[in-house]
């Protein structure tokens, strides 16, 4: 019998303990879910933005030079390294030279024997006009003689020319490079006999400091860059060409700088495209003739627009919507319309309008009308451009 009432004060212990756990709990729910959530906005101005067209192109060398022989004969010597920058000039190919001094001796003597035959009538010319003056000799057999004389002059111009021709095939034995730029493996090795019509070059040049990206674009989209290149010029008469930025496979820019060449462009009956060509300024040597690049290639003049950063963009059920904080400090969520994509950020077209507060942090927790603290996005370093076609496939 004395047992039940140590149970019965146990149990009122542990109910008292129950219900002030309970009150403690009551009390910590109702402050936290008072506190206001925390998000990160940004104020929304009017930006002047140039829309892009991201188009894959091929580069080509901006000069392209085959080495071929003008003489014919045996290869004895490469004097060049393969892969590497030779200068215009720059002796490339040794062509064994023996038979060409050997006829250019031969044309130095026969030039030697026209001179002294040329000497020799130009001697009995002079005697020849002092007899004639005494009639001792006619005026048939002077003329005869000076005939013979303008035939030796003739005979020595001709055996110059002879011999110049053949010092000429002594200098071109050896090859020299046309141009300046980097020089491909060689397609002829010593021992090799070449000719002037050989249909195989012994070597390529191609000069690369700059370089063609050529890229296709409809015919209609001329007309706008035209005009861009109108009011670049209008607002800068030293700038002659619009910049376009050629970039990696993986969206990267590369340092270079290039502008479009609008002569010589041609439209594709085909197709309807034309293909532009633009030329870069390639001093590292970092595009290469054959490889295939991006160009962002500008569709026209700037234009004012609304951006926003990636991120601040929620899709519910197919829509883009934003949240915009008001001057109350409360968010609503509004369904705007998207453009392009530029720096990361999408081109508002519609929704929302310049100096309204957009969330770009915190949105996940927000409701309809909620109350929140919000802080103004700290200023950072501006993210890198991407082309708008990788950002749509990013």
């Amino acid at each position: 019998m004395k047992i039940k009432p140590i149970w019965r004060a146990s149990g009122i212990s542990a109910f008292v303990l129950i219900i002030i756990s309970g009150c403690d709990g009551s009390d910590k729910m109702p402050e936290q879910s008072m506190s206001p959530p925390r998000v990160t906005v940004t104020t929304l101005v009017t930006e002047q933005i140039v829309l892009n067209d991201v188009l894959p192109g091929r580069v080509n060398a901006i000069r392209t030079a085959e080495i071929r022989p003008q003489v014919g004969g045996v290869v004895r010597r490469r004097l060049f390294e393969q892969g590497v920058e030779v200068k215009a000039g720059q002796a490339l190919f040794q062509i064994n030279p023996a038979p060409f001094k050997a006829d250019a001796d031969v044309a130095a003597a026969i030039l030697k024997r026209a001179e002294s035959v040329m000497l020799h009538q130009r001697s009995h010319v002079a005697r020849m006009k002092l007899l004639i003056r005494t009639g001792a000799v006619s005026q048939q057999a002077y003329e005869d003689r000076v005939s013979q004389l303008e035939q030796a002059v003739a005979d020595v111009a001709q055996a110059r020319a002879v011999l110049k021709r053949r010092q000429l095939d002594v200098k071109f034995s050896t090859v020299d490079a046309p141009v300046s730029g980097r020089i491909d493996q060689a397609l002829a090795t010593e021992g090799t006999l070449v000719t002037p019509n050989d249909s195989n070059a012994m070597a390529r040049i191609q000069q690369i400091d700059q370089v063609y990206v050529d890229v296709r674009r409809p015919a209609a989209a001329l007309e706008s860059l035209r005009d861009a290149l109108q009011q670049n010029q209008e607002l800068s008469p030293s700038k002659n060409a619009l910049s376009v930025d050629i970039l990696r496979s993986t969206g990267e820019r590369y340092p270079l700088s290039g502008h479009i060449l609008f002569s010589g462009i041609t439209v594709d009956p085909g197709t309807g495209d034309v293909l532009l060509r633009i030329v870069v300024e390639n001093p590292a040597r970092l595009l290469l003739p054959g490889m295939f690049v991006r160009a962002m290639v500008p569709r026209g003049n700037p234009i004012s627009a609304l951006l926003i950063p990636q991120q601040a963009v929620a899709h519910i059920k197919g829509q883009p919507q934003v949240w915009v904080v008001d001057t109350q400090n409360r968010v609503k969520p509004v369904v705007v319309q998207l453009g392009e994509r530029v720096d990361r950020r999408y081109q508002i077209l519609s929704g929302v309008t310049a100096g309204q507060r957009i969330v770009i942090e915190g949105r996940e927790r927000l409701v309809d009308d909620a109350i929140v603290l919000s802080q103004e996005a700290a200023l950072s370093e501006p993210l890198g451009h991407l082309p708008n076609d990788e950002q749509r496939k990013s």
